[in-house]
């Protein structure tokens, strides 16, 4: 049995994360926060179908391996799986300080913000949410 009220709370915390992201890519703020934010709303859009579906919510940042679990619900091509592996790496590299880090392009960090969006309207529509929904 589906659960969409539980994928419903997944859904609109992806959208808090992914609205501000928006945000702060048009003000020009900082690409690794960014990075980190989008990779946030990743991980809660895909969890948010394991939420659907009454399935654990496994605990791993691994935005790949998370979308291996969901492969029959997306038809990602390798450019999005590459895409999502820049994006797990903004949880891993981008959260801590580091002596060789460096800042995500603003060419990069647009390329998942648009993968973001993507998944996110997609999952929307297959779990037929609409954003007054979302916003609330």
């Amino acid at each position: 049995m589906a659960n969409r009220t539980y994928a419903l709370e997944w859904i609109r915390k992806s959208y808090h994360d992914l609205d501000s992201a928006k945000i702060l890519f048009v003000s020009g703020h900082f690409t690794d926060t960014i990075g980190y934010i989008l990779h946030q709303s990743i991980e809660k859009i895909f969890k948010s179908i394991l939420a659907y579906k009454n399935k654990s919510i496994i605990k791993t940042h691994n935005l790949i391996e998370l979308n291996e679990l969901l492969s029959d619900w997306f038809d990602l091509n390798e450019d999005d799986i590459k895409i999502l592996g820049i994006a797990t790496t903004y949880n891993i590299k981008q959260r801590y300080p580091s002596a060789d880090r460096r800042l995500p392009s603003r060419e990069e960090i647009k390329e998942v913000l648009d993968l973001s969006e993507y998944l996110f309207d997609k999952v929307c529509k297959l779990l037929d949410i609409k954003l007054d929904e979302v916003k609330r």
